[in-house]
């Protein structure tokens, strides 16, 4: 399977807040998550109760968008990613990982009941202005 850049990875592992977005019938909705990005499946772990707004409309269409942005007005700065993928419930093996790690990085987790959700990452686009203004790294889970 081919792998994003290391500066994708490096960005996605320390950050953890994803923004999120769901969408049914052309109405779109955002949610904030605590995440936990999986390097070889890759793909995002959270948390989230399927009632949400967010749950239950990825239920009905699990094709999702969102980003993970680092917030600075120097320009120079500037990075963020921005995603698609499929929004989905682990199961098996994946789920049992999610949940170690998860609960390893959030541990506080445990306490509470946790539903645990994936957004399989289908296309990554980050920009990162430290390589110079507008770098754009592109992913592709299956590129044509």
């Amino acid at each position: 399977m081919n792998q994003p850049d290391k500066i994708i990875v490096e960005f996605l592992r320390k950050h953890h807040v994803l923004t999120l977005a769901t969408c049914i019938e052309n109405t779109p909705w955002c949610a904030n998550c605590f995440y936990v990005w999986l390097e070889d499946e890759n793909c995002f772990v959270f948390t989230t109760d399927p009632v949400t707004r967010h749950g239950s409309e990825a239920v009905k269409n699990p094709q999702v968008a969102g980003s993970v942005v680092l917030e600075t007005s120097i320009v120079g700065k500037v990075q963020g990613v921005q995603f698609t993928g499929k929004m989905v419930v682990p199961e098996g093996d994946l789920a049992e990982k999610a949940k170690r790690v998860y609960l390893k990085r959030f541990p506080v987790a445990v306490l509470m009941k946790t539903n645990l959700w994936v957004v399989l990452v289908d296309t990554i686009k980050m920009t990162d202005n430290r390589l110079g203004f507008g770098k754009k790294l592109i992913w592709e889970r299956n590129p044509s």
